[in-house]
């Protein structure tokens, strides 16, 4: 089965360590600009805020 174009992989990365922690997939029609969600970080052993990188 082909994969749908409409759906991108992103990579997340964390504002305070600025370490790319997170791949997942975003719609790209649905969600034009960039992506931040709070994520843990292992490297800061908390929840940060993880945005998306290109």
């Amino acid at each position: 089965m082909a994969r749908n174009e409409k759906r991108v992989k992103v990579t997340l990365a964390c504002d305070v360590c600025k370490r790319r922690n997170y791949i997942t997939t975003k719609n790209k029609q649905n969600d034009r600009d960039r992506i931040e969600m709070r994520k843990y970080c292992r490297w800061d052993r908390q929840h940060t805020v993880h945005k998306e990188t290109r």
